[in-house]
């Protein structure tokens, strides 16, 4: 008899080691189908619906909606159609009939004729071509090296169960990856779901010429890359910055957790520091885990100073106001000020750089050729931040475009791994929450956040007589390893003469 199939946790990019478990999207005894969704789950940055790369019978749910699960341990069992129809059509007299084994290394107890059998030899041979309909890319924690081919031990008469590690886009014994195909092409992600699965010719042809995979939309069913994309994404060249529309707001569809409830104050016993009642105990998890092991990590790694400077907005808002009575769709304020800020790491370049710690304990300052700029975004799952790559391309309107677009992504807990890990320098507008200023901590491994607080009527001196004005505050920190205050000083002058004065800097845009 075939062996029942236990699907593990993949990893769902950047190296996560865990998952919370939101709810199911099946049941034991369901029927399912490849590349069906069986559940959601929420990472340390996104919710993503992860699809089953097996067709058959649920046997066992591995977790309980809220539960973490860590990656590499097993999610679901599926039991092959073949098998359940098998077990349900033969009577337990009848004697055991020496199975066949096929290509897979596993045993089929039925005829070659029937229609359990044909749907899986459909299966199988989907598998060898790369039909894009299973889960591909991902390997438990540690796992490094060339994906090799994985075939199933021959079932024992009595049964078992076997861990069936799926690689470069086969389940259980299909073609693997050529020893020289990268795995970060194997990691292909589309917002919010798992599962956009290429076939090898489109990932060599991909490979070969310098296409990213993560960055390229799929055309096909359920945003499956096709051949057609990659040679698209050929024939255009990258320099050229692509416009993009907010994303319309979508109504959340994913299924809302009872919170668990708090046990009773008595029972959770008496705070021995203060004499009080303890009410309950949350665990920390999921993005406020993630939120709270880089800020931890930042503050003690990085020698962190901040500067800060009052600014007369005014000129900015009156320029924007003209530009609305145009009649034209104007960005906001937040996009003019993205725009100066990467004009000024273009002059202050050590701003937008890392430090990187060798083995041996040495350090080098690493320079980047672009600026992906993060977007702190307070969502209902936690601070996150997206990035928008390549800024320094992207002209006010594009910008604004582009953070509208993924700020409510985020907010829909759809951004990828890619939007959330690739930034090289953080703006944060927490002038949202009507504060003028913060010591914000850097976004590790960046060396620099630049804040931006809210903007109220001030007395202001201008030309020798007090008048009220728009004023903000800017708030530069930055990691003293890289630059010196001088530097610091010199790009938050920059960015603030920009708002002061926009139209002296139009020039040099």
């Amino acid at each position: 008899m075939s062996e029942t199939r236990v699907f593990l946790l993949p990893d769902l990019g950047e190296g996560l080691t865990e998952a919370e478990l939101v709810s199911w999207h099946v049941a034991v005894g369901d029927t399912i189908s490849v590349d069906q969704p069986i559940a959601e789950v929420e990472t340390a940055k996104s919710t993503v619906e992860v699809p089953s790369p097996y067709a058959g019978i649920v046997a066992e749910l591995h977790g309980q909606p809220g539960e973490t699960l860590d990656v590499g341990k097993p999610l679901i069992s599926v039991t092959p159609v073949s098998v359940g129809a098998a077990s349900v059509a033969q009577p337990a007299a009848e004697p055991v009939v020496e199975p066949a084994e096929t290509e897979l290394g596993e045993s089929l107890d039925e005829p070659a004729d029937t229609p359990a059998q044909a749907e899986a030899e459909a299966y199988r041979e989907e598998e060898k071509a790369g039909s894009g309909n299973v889960l591909i890319g991902y390997g438990t924690p540690g796992g490094h090296g060339v994906a090799r081919r994985t075939r199933a031990r021959k079932a024992s008469s009595g049964g078992s169960v076997s861990t069936l590690p799926l690689e470069d886009g086969a389940a259980d014994g299909g073609p693997a990856a050529d020893a020289d195909v990268d795995l970060s092409l194997l990691r292909t992600r589309v917002p919010g779901r798992l599962g956009a699965v290429i076939s090898p010719l489109v990932r060599r042809m991909a490979r070969e010429h310098g296409v990213d995979l993560g960055e390229l939309p799929g055309s096909g069913e359920g945003g499956l890359i096709m051949r057609r994309d990659v040679e698209a994404a050929i024939s255009t060249p990258v320099a050229e910055p692509v416009k993009t529309k907010p994303a319309e707001p979508q109504p959340a569809a994913s299924p809302v957790l009872e919170p668990a409830a708090a046990k009773p104050a008595e029972t959770q016993g008496v705070d021995a520091r203060t004499g009080l009642g303890i009410a309950a105990r949350r665990p920390v998890k999921g993005v406020r885990k993630a939120v709270a092991t880089n800020m931890a990590r930042s503050r003690s790694e990085i020698p962190e100073a901040t500067v800060w400077v009052d600014v007369d907005a005014t000129g900015l808002m009156e320029l924007r106001e003209g530009l609305k009575s145009g009649g034209a769709q104007v960005p906001g304020l937040l996009a003019f000020i993205a725009r100066f800020v990467t004009a000024g790491l273009k002059k202050y370049p050590e701003l937008n750089t890392r430090i990187e710690t060798a083995e041996d304990g040495s350090q080098e300052i690493v320079s980047f050729d672009g600026v992906n700029l993060g977007i702190a975004a307070q969502t209902d799952r936690g601070l996150v931040v997206p990035s928008v790559r390549a800024a320094e391309k992207l002209t006010a309107r594009e910008l604004d475009a582009e953070i509208r677009r993924l700020t409510d992504v985020a907010r829909q807990g759809k951004a990828t791994p890619t939007e959330l890990g690739s930034g090289t320098f953080t703006l944060n507008n927490y002038g949202v929450f009507g504060v003028d200023g913060s010591a914000a901590i850097i976004n590790h491994p960046e060396v620099a956040i630049l804040g931006v607080g809210r903007i109220i009527d001030k007395p202001w001196v201008v030309n020798g007589e007090l008048a009220v004005r728009k004023v903000t505050e800017l708030t530069l920190t930055f990691d003293h390893r890289v630059c010196d205050g001088g530097t610091a000083a010199g790009f938050l002058r920059f960015v603030a003469d920009a708002i002061e004065n926009p139209k002296a800097l139009l020039a040099d845009l």
